[in-house]
């Protein structure tokens, strides 16, 4: 019988409980009276017979009775099976960071000179490096890269090539390397970046407030000694069009390939054979100077030719679905059809547009996928050539 009421019970007591609560900024603590029903157990005092519970001590984790050195210490023995490798617990004693590993950890968490200095003190403060280590040395640490770079009329530039990466233990060959020439809004940058990407990217010229212009670039390429390397070069279409003295704008003939006219649009998706450019004198097809850079050294980037495909693409589709999944684009750069990468990547892993092209769009999109992921990727599939014919 007692079983068959407890609901009643329970409901009894959330009753009594509601209407007591309304009450109870009224009443003292000590008159609040609680229902003695046999599902619910009133607050009693504790006594001999009724102790205060008492927590287990496994779970007790940081406990002033237990001394650190009495603990039970449950060390974890490293799986690796190199036989280099070796752990703190397995050599039984405490590491410190060397100066070394405390180079390396500023360089990869890419600290400034102050900031460096602050990580370094509170380790040393923590009694975490050893003795020989000085924080001391990221202050000048700029020193000995300083005497490589001078300043050369508007930019500061290095003209010791060779002495700048030997001072990194690195052996200079100029066919191993290639210059990356671009400008942000205030900044004008030449960096020089190893083909095989195994070794960091070395700064090389610097300026500030410098828009992309023909006497900049002069003025860059002398103070770098270009004549001297000749590496080859890699930035986007216009630095490469003010490397070659094209004129600058939207010009009849403003590829430096072939006389290629942006006003014949009768020919643009007709004709494929275009004749090659044969001289670049000034005067001669939009060219005002001469230009800095020969032609076999010019590397074309393959973002700046993704971002020109899917450009003629979005030029001839429909833009209502575009409209809908980007929706911060504004309308002019949708009608150009501008994209940045991360757009892009983002619009070919979308498989609801896949679905919703058909006929010759779909062909389309479908070559144009085929040449970004065999072509235009980190690594060139073996038929690519027919990815690309198959595109144009």
């Amino acid at each position: 019988m007692e079983e068959t009421n407890r609901p009643f019970d329970r409901l009894l007591f959330l009753y009594s409980s509601a209407t007591s609560a309304q009450n109870y900024k009224k009443k003292k603590k000590g008159t609040v009276n609680y229902p003695n029903i046999s599902s619910a157990m009133p607050p009693v005092p504790h006594t001999e017979d009724f102790p205060v519970p008492v927590r287990p001590q496994q779970y007790i984790l940081d406990s002033d009775d237990k001394p650190p050195e009495n603990r039970e210490k449950t060390p974890q023995l490293s799986t690796s099976t190199d036989a280099d490798f070796t752990t703190d617990l397995q050599l039984n004693e405490f590491h410190r960071i060397t100066q070394q590993e405390l180079n390396d950890l500023i360089r990869d968490l890419d600290l400034t000179k102050s900031k460096a200095e602050l990580l370094g003190s509170r380790l040393q403060k923590r009694n975490l490096l050893k003795e020989n280590v000085r924080i001391s040395v990221y202050r000048k640490r700029h020193e000995d890269l300083v005497q490589f770079f001078k300043m050369e009329r508007v930019l500061v530039a290095c003209p010791n090539i060779d002495g700048l990466i030997q001072t990194f233990n690195i052996n200079h060959n100029p066919m191993d390397w290639r210059l990356f020439i671009d400008s942000s809004k205030l900044i004008l940058k030449a960096v020089l970046f190893h083909n095989g990407n195994t070794i960091p990217s070395i700064p090389v010229e610097h300026s500030v407030h410098n828009k992309e212009s023909y006497e900049y670039m002069k003025i860059l390429m002398e103070a770098t000694n270009y004549d001297k390397f000749k590496w080859q070069i890699c930035g986007d279409l216009k630095v490469i069009a003010l490397l070659r003295g094209l004129q600058q704008g939207f010009t009849k003939y403003f590829l430096f390939i072939c006389e290629w006219g942006s006003r014949a649009r009768c020919f643009h998706y007709s004709r494929k054979d275009w004749p090659a450019r044969k001289s670049l004198g000034p005067g001669i097809m939009n060219v005002e100077n001469q230009p800095l850079v020969e032609q076999s050294k010019i590397l074309l980037s393959s973002v700046h030719l993704k971002l020109g495909l899917i450009t003629n693409y979005v030029k001839a589709m429909n833009h209502a679905y575009l409209r809908e999944k980007f929706l911060r684009l504004s309308e002019a750069k949708l009608k150009e059809g501008i994209f940045i990468g991360p757009q892009i990547r983002e619009f070919i892993k979308d498989e609801y547009f896949d679905r919703l092209i058909q006929g010759d769009e779909t062909a389309a999109w479908d070559s144009f996928k085929f040449v970004v992921k065999g072509f235009l990727g980190n690594r060139r599939a073996q038929n690519y050539e027919d990815f690309v014919n198959n595109l144009l």
